[in-house]
């Protein structure tokens, strides 16, 4: 098929990788894949931001803010044209960001099939973390896009529920998690290596990937290693960046944990694997209960020993005692229990590891297995099968 391929993400974060990866499976499937999105720099590492956006985003009034969001799906909408009528696709493939409605707009001029990916209720997001200043014109927006969509694809049964609430109805809606691209984690060095790479032989390493934030809770992790549960080999090992940072790194100096502690800053993604083999306790300690933490898929590739939260949209994935160990996010202690559990049982930290690695390959998550059903979906829709029957077969490819 010739799949239109349009998004508005610019920053070089666990976003960029879901758009690059998907593009590249679809195009490894044989399908030709126009991209219409805004420009970014190729050099930037993962976990950086767009520093315009967010000095625009910081200085502006929020109101005026969104408007220029919503100007910019003008813009997004003449580049789409332009494509649609040079490139002719079969299908239109968007990912949904606030305020973007221009693929709404084509799919209604053009009559092309659209799949809509959803990765987060973004008016929700927007009001609980950064304040709306037209909240109003928000949900509509939003409304209008997941409900003008052929078929939407969320990334987790959570957040499924919510596009229900508001109006989706379930036979145009497929859940697609994340997943990962098994090539780049074929040639991660082994954990000894890893560890002796950073100067760590012998050492336990807890380990968290991505851009750091104060609600991730990592700050638990550096409280727990200062108590005499942790083993004093203990080490953490931070792979990004983030606001988060600098606050870590003066607790860690308050703890007097300075020295068992590593922030790598912002890495090339070819680089993320060579820092997760090291990792003998693989942390994800919060989540937001509708997400699909890209970071998870990343340590059941590399076979670690997972601790996170027993949230329903973890459980998706992750089973208690199989390929994770879970721990209950309403109990305070709980967390520092798990890893102490885990940090005392070598054999326990292997068994979770090993089954955590053959997930992979049992539920399929893999990008490739995801493009399969994106492209089994698009097939159905380019032939004109009811929406029913097209979600019906993109299902059918689901492991």
């Amino acid at each position: 098929m010739k799949i239109l391929y349009h998004h508005r993400t610019a920053s070089k974060d666990g976003q960029a990788v879901h758009i690059d990866e998907m593009i590249t499976a679809l195009r490894e499937l044989g399908h030709e894949v126009r991209v219409v999105a805004p420009q970014t720099t190729d050099g930037d590492g993962m976990g950086a931001e767009v520093g315009w956006v967010q000095r625009l985003r910081e200085r502006l009034p929020k109101a005026v803010y969104e408007l220029l969001e919503l100007g910019y799906t003008l813009v997004a909408y003449r580049q789409l044209s332009r494509a649609a009528a040079e490139f002719r696709p079969d299908v239109l493939y968007e990912r949904c960001n606030l305020f973007l409605m221009a693929g709404v707009m084509l799919k209604r001029r053009l009559k092309l099939p659209m799949l809509l990916e959803v990765n987060a209720p973004l008016t929700d997001e927007r009001l609980r973390f950064g304040g709306l200043g037209l909240p109003r014109l928000a949900r509509w927006a939003e409304n209008t896009v997941w409900r003008g969509a052929d078929v939407v694809l969320p990334v987790t049964r959570v957040l499924a529920d919510n596009l229900r609430g508001h109006g989706v109805p379930d036979e145009r809606m497929v859940v697609i998690a994340n997943g990962i691209n098994e090539h780049h984690f074929a040639q991660a060095p082994t954990q000894a290596q890893a560890k002796a790479a950073l100067g760590w032989d012998g050492a336990l390493v807890l380990g968290f990937t991505g851009f750091v934030r104060d609600w991730h809770g990592v700050d638990r992790v550096l409280h727990w290693m200062a108590t005499p549960a942790a083993p004093a080999n203990a080490r953490l090992l931070v792979v990004g960046d983030g606001p988060a940072r600098a606050e870590l790194e003066r607790q860690a100096a308050a703890l007097n944990l300075s020295e068992r502690v590593r922030f790598t800053g912002v890495v090339p993604r070819e680089q993320v694997p060579g820092y997760v083999a090291s990792f003998d306790i693989a942390l994800q300690p919060a989540v937001t209960p509708y997400a699909s933490p890209l970071k998870l898929f990343e340590y059941l590739a590399l076979g670690k020993a997972i601790v996170a939260p027993r949230m329903p949209n973890i459980e998706e994935v992750l089973t208690h005692g199989d390929n994770a160990w879970l721990f209950d996010a309403a109990d305070g202690a709980a967390f520092a229990r798990a890893l102490s559990t885990l940090s005392e049982d070598a054999a326990l930290r292997q068994r979770l590891a090993a089954r955590a690695r053959a997930s992979i390959g049992e539920l399929g998550l893999t990008w490739r297995s995801n493009a399969q059903r994106v492209a089994a979906l698009g097939a159905a829709l380019k032939a004109g099968r009811p929406l029913r029957a097209a979600a019906a077969v993109a299902r059918a490819e689901a492991p």
